[in-house]
């Protein structure tokens, strides 16, 4: 357990991400603990913020022997085991914020004797600095010696961050940022919930038959937001989940239908289906998208390892993933996208490189590589006394490799982002083909389109580009509290899409 003595809660996220990049599952106490392994104290005087980190002292050391801080009450007989001084201008707090953070870092380092891929960096868009920058003029050296001194990450992700942030700049220049928006389609189903998983999914098997009382619901969300956009270029199209595919072929039909009939989208730029899970995709499905001109589908083993698919509960073989993937080829999809997972409990070096080796048989057209990030409602964190003494690694060595794989495939990185407990503190990145790149999978990252989204557990984002201002209404993921209050659902819609035309 870490202790936190923090004098400004405005920086307590900040440094307790940090912290957690170092400590990864480590629990957090504001109060003097007898379990309490050290103690973080953050203070500000004068023009400066004061860091230090207190231990136990042991025997025949002194009890604090340093000038800078007072003993904390509660503390004595502990000493000051590291100290560091930041100055900086207090009223700026984006300014305040990475001064607090390149000082902690720098502790933390020194402590644990090793560093991080993305230094002090800790949000969840590192390709939005590089991008943003480039678009104001900045040369990419001016970028990189920024992030470097900002942020002090390591000079691989600095080029990585730049190189994607360049081509998502030459993929979205088509885009009309101030009319144009994209359309999201959740189906929060799924054929079941995976160990890792905290996304908004619930058992197929349980709404059998009554699948219909959702699409009632969802068609009347479609319907308000096509009417509140109509005039608007519709740019992409995601249908996403869960796995919209656990669905019945004649309920995914319906949904395509009813949404060809409420959007203009012969000039859309690309229609994604997550179709996801092997276990849920039929040729009969596969044809339902083909009938309705889908251009980009996923079909996502994450391992091509069995006993790791046995063990994070995805009722599906591996032989299944090739048999599925060869019926989307013949059924005429050219643009398939496959997900993978670097992190995924006990799992080596070893079953890595045999997964990469059998997706590069296959060769896909894009390749998205995900670094293991276990949220608070996964199985996986929720039942720790049945899970807890799975290994977990996520190394340098895994992540090259899939980077070596992807490029061996002809692939370019076209996309970035990290998440809160990502396993080894990597980042999930996105590949493609030429022409192959998720224009959608770039906005909603980088939140430069209103993203509309109807279903249960989705959030619209509306952008004013003049405003440079964001704001986002969430729908409720309960599947039955979404039926019965999808006028409220509507209803928040309208608070922030109607200021938007």
């Amino acid at each position: 357990m870490i202790g936190l003595l923090i004098q400004d809660n405005a920086y307590e996220q900040d440094i307790r991400e940090l912290l957690m990049s170092f400590y990864p599952g480590e629990t957090y106490a504001h109060e003097i603990k007898d379990e309490v392994d050290f103690y973080v104290q953050t203070r500000f005087a004068g023009e400066s913020a004061e860091i230090a980190l207190w231990e136990r002292a042991v025997e025949g050391q002194a009890a604090d022997g340093n000038p800078h801080l007072p003993v904390p009450v509660g503390l004595e007989g502990w000493r000051m085991s590291a100290f560091s001084r930041a100055f900086c201008d207090l009223s700026d707090h984006s300014e305040t914020k990475n001064v607090i953070k390149q000082a902690f870092y720098s502790i933390l380092t020194q402590r644990t004797g090793h560093e991080l891929p993305w230094g002090s960096l800790t949000g969840i868009r590192p390709t939005k600095i590089a991008l943003s920058r480039l678009e104001e003029g900045w040369k990419e050296e001016e970028i990189r010696s920024f992030m470097k001194k900002t942020y002090l990450a390591s000079d691989e992700k600095i080029d990585l961050s730049i190189e994607i942030a360049s081509r998502e700049k030459r993929l979205l220049e088509p885009l009309d940022y101030d009319r144009g928006y994209s359309l999201y389609v959740g189906i929060p189903f799924c054929p079941t919930t995976c160990l890792y998983c905290s996304f908004t999914s619930y058992p197929i098997s349980r709404w059998k038959g009554r699948t219909g009382l959702y699409l009632e619901a969802l068609f009347k969300e479609m319907e308000y937001v096509a009417k509140k956009m109509k005039g608007r270029p519709l740019d992409t199209i995601y249908f996403g989940g869960g796995t919209p595919t656990s669905l019945p072929a004649e309920d995914i039909d319906a949904i395509l239908t009813r949404l060809d009939r409420l959007f203009d989208t012969k000039n859309a730029l690309e229609f994604t289906v997550e179709a996801g899970r092997p276990d849920s995709i039929t040729e009969e499905k596969l044809q339902v998208l083909r009938n309705h001109g889908i251009t980009r589908i996923s079909i996502n083993p994450q391992t091509m390892n069995q006993k790791t698919l046995d063990l994070i509960g995805r009722h599906h073989t591996v032989e299944m993933v090739k048999e599925t993937f060869h019926m989307a080829r013949e059924l005429g999809f050219d643009n398939i996208n496959m997900d993978l997972i670097m992190g995924l409990p006990e799992e080596e070096l070893d079953d890595v490189s045999r997964t990469l080796e059998e997706v590069e048989a296959l060769r896909p057209d894009s390749l998205t590589v995900h670094s293991l990030a276990i949220k608070r409602a996964a199985r996986l964190n929720m039942f720790k006394e049945e899970y807890g003494g799975l290994k977990i690694s996520n190394t340098p060595e895994m992540i090259a490799l899939s980077e070596a794989s992807a490029r061996r495939l002809g692939m370019e990185p076209y996309y970035l982002y990290r998440q809160k407990n990502m396993a080894g503190n990597f980042e999930n990145v996105g590949y493609s083909l030429p022409g192959k790149a998720c224009i959608y999978n770039i906005l909603i990252m980088e939140e430069l389109q209103t993203i509309a989204a109807c279903g249960a557990g989705t959030t619209t984002k509306v952008v004013f580009p003049a405003e440079n201002r964001r704001e986002r209404c969430e729908n409720v993921k309960e599947v039955e509290q979404y039926i019965s209050r999808i006028d409220e659902m509507i209803g928040r819609k309208e608070r922030i899409l109607g200021g938007c035309l």
